[in-house]
């Protein structure tokens, strides 16, 4: 579960069960199973109407929804957190749809590429999500809401009641029982009593929790933690960069010249890498072209070597692949007992901008 921050050296738990940041040195990592973290029901479904525009739909608003049981749910496209509860959401768009659900996506941006329109546009397509989204990248709706997660699940009666709310990833059963009572309530008829069935491929898969042992770190100045190249980051400077002897869990260090901003690092010449050593089936990487039509080439190894049968689905065998956009990369993916190992991205290109790390 994502969680906004305003504030520097922060790591959130991947999809963790705490609303509050934990630092992290080394070994001194807790993981924990998805998050139960509950708000308090009650008000009214907030105004819709702030959308910059709406995509798979034409603009829905409060007052012609009455009578609906209304899904609403806030993400944005690169959250590891809500595209492994997206099958849920699909499902229950799909399954509940002639029973009198609706499911609204509002796609509220972390990092400042996504709230460019195209790239939503983009995103949601690559990602075929079919329900209606709005696009919320003022965060008025957000703000509406007084939400602060990805993903966030708010369950509205055919009253326009918020009956149920639901932040971050788990607890899907009680989420979809809650969607079946309220059908009910607004005179449903055949309300299914089973569970849609999910089986989440790809990025969508549930993480492997019981041997994630690494959470979401950030690679800008404002929210990393464990940096571990000598002589620290050099604020929003030019600077060459070098790797320690050796890396303890979750600890990370860049090798070249890079600039080291406040929301990312990038590389504007060829050679660039980036060296984390972690604990988890899956590592991922948001990250994207410095150069709106650029492409940016990539080599990553795992322990020194091509990742094989190992691969991420943006990498081959030999552990090549290429940024065309900026979104999340899926770069490794073991097959095999998951063990401290240590990943290496090299960027052959110039123009790489690198957001952060998150594991599944």
């Amino acid at each position: 579960m994502r969680k906004a921050f305003n504030f520097v050296l922060v790591l959130m738990i991947a999809c963790g069960c705490s609303t509050a940041p934990v630092s992290v040195t080394g070994e001194d990592i807790i993981m924990q199973a998805p998050s139960k973290v509950e708000s308090p029901v009650g008000g009214e479904l907030a105004s819709l109407r702030n959308a910059k525009v709406w995509l798979n739909s034409p603009p829905l608003t409060a007052e012609e929804l009455r009578g609906k049981v209304v899904l609403v749910h806030f993400w944005t496209y690169t959250c590891i957190n809500w595209l492994r509860a997206e099958p849920y959401i699909r499902a229950w768009a799909e399954k509940y749809k002639q029973k009198g659900l609706v499911v609204i996506g509002v796609h509220t941006p972390e990092f400042e590429f996504e709230k460019d329109l195209n790239n939503v546009r983009r995103a949601a397509a690559n990602l075929t999500v079919p329900y209606p989204i709005a696009v919320d990248s003022e965060y008025r709706i957000w703000n509406g809401f007084a939400n602060r997660y990805w993903p966030a699940l708010y369950f509205i009666d055919a009253q326009g009641r918020i009956r149920h709310h639901r932040f971050g990833e788990g607890d899907y059963e009680r989420s979809e029982r809650v969607i079946q009572k309220l059908l009910a309530e607004a005179g449903g008829s055949d309300i299914p009593n089973d569970l849609a069935p999910v089986n989440g491929q790809g990025v969508f898969a549930a993480a492997d929790w019981g041997n994630l042992g690494s959470g979401e770190n950030y690679l800008g100045y404002d929210r990393t933690v464990n940096f571990a190249s000598p002589g620290n980051a050099i604020r929003n400077k030019a600077a060459s960069y070098s790797l320690p002897p050796k890396f303890a869990r979750n600890e990370w260090a860049l090798a070249g010249d890079w600039v080291i901003g406040g929301s990312e690092a990038r590389t504007e010449k060829p050679g660039g890498r980036v060296v984390y050593r972690f604990r988890a089936r899956d590592l991922h990487l948001v990250m994207g072209p410095a150069a709106i039509v650029a492409t940016v080439r990539f080599r990553v190894l795992l322990d020194g070597k091509p990742p094989g049968k190992s691969h991420g689905i943006d990498v081959d065998d030999d552990g090549y692949g290429a940024i065309s956009a900026p979104r999340m990369y899926q770069l490794i993916r073991q097959l095999g007992p998951v063990a401290d190992q240590q990943f290496e991205i090299e960027f052959l290109d110039p123009g790489a901008k690198i957001y952060a790390f998150t594991f599944g």
